[in-house]
Formats: structure tokens, sequence, C-alpha cells
């Protein structure tokens, strides 16, 4: 089954940003990931959540995910996270389709 990271994200220096973007990019990839969501525009339907950008990735099941969040490749985007960024991060595992 697929499984999802959605992130929340709160964008604090614009060139650290696309750094850490092209590492993160490049380990998904690596690790069989693929950008279902990537920034755009977001309007609130309900509640008080207010998220800007919102990022959706799948991975192709919840085990692969956990791998590449913890994998070597995703270190090297997480060196400059927290000079370019916040967010809130969730692993979710999808349903069979």
């Amino acid at each position: 089954m697929p499984a999802y990271i959605i992130s929340d994200v709160t964008i604090r220096d614009q060139e650290a940003f696309q750094t850490y973007r092209s590492r993160a990019a490049a380990s998904i990839a690596h690790y069989g990931g693929r950008y279902l969501v990537r920034g755009g525009q977001v309007d609130t339907l309900e509640g008080e959540w207010h998220p800007t950008p919102l990022i959706v990735v799948e991975f192709p099941d919840i085990e692969q995910a956990r791998r590449w969040y913890a994998s070597a490749e995703y270190a090297a985007a997480l060196d400059v996270r927290d000079a370019a960024l916040s967010r809130h991060l969730i692993l979710v595992d999808g349903i069979a389709p």
C-alpha cells in the first residue's frame, strides 16, 4: 500500500530553502517517492488550518518512506533544514488502490 509524507512548511530563508528542496527531491526520488503536491494555492474550506505551502509525497509503502526519512541521502537535506524552514511533518499509511 502506498504511504504519504505530508508537510506543512513555513519558509525561513529562500536561498537555504532552495538548497534543502533540491537535496530533498533527489533523496525522495532515490527512495521511490514522487511529489503529488509541491506548493500551490491552498484554500481552507473548513476549520482553522491554514498551511502554505503544503507538500505531499507518495512512497510505494510505509517502510520505504521510513527508510527515506532515516537515510543518509535525506540527512544531507536536513543539514540545512533549520535555516531553510520550519514545518509540521506526518507519515500516513494509504489504502490499496
